[in-house]
């Protein structure tokens, strides 16, 4: 695969993250932050199948979204047991 492709799907992954998720930390709660963590792996998942290639930043961005879940779990576990 040539710099060329893989900077062209590395845009295509920014616009589509761009178009269809919010950023981690505007995000209200966690069946919300879920949606985007499952869409975001079957995304990575379907480019690692297809090109053999997920730029470094998807699993950056996947590793926010899953700080925020922790958080809200955490959140949730705290309120129900404390």
């Amino acid at each position: 695969m040539t710099d060329y492709e893989r900077t062209k799907l590395d845009l295509a992954l920014k616009e589509f993250t761009k178009r269809n998720f919010e950023k981690p930390d505007k995000c209200k709660n966690p069946d919300q932050i879920r949606y985007y963590i499952q869409e975001l792996c079957a995304k990575i998942e379907e480019y690692e199948t297809k090109f053999e290639f997920v730029p470094a930043w998807a699993y950056t961005l996947l590793t926010q979204y899953n700080l925020v879940h922790n958080g809200f779990i955490y959140e949730d576990f705290h309120n129900t047991y404390a």
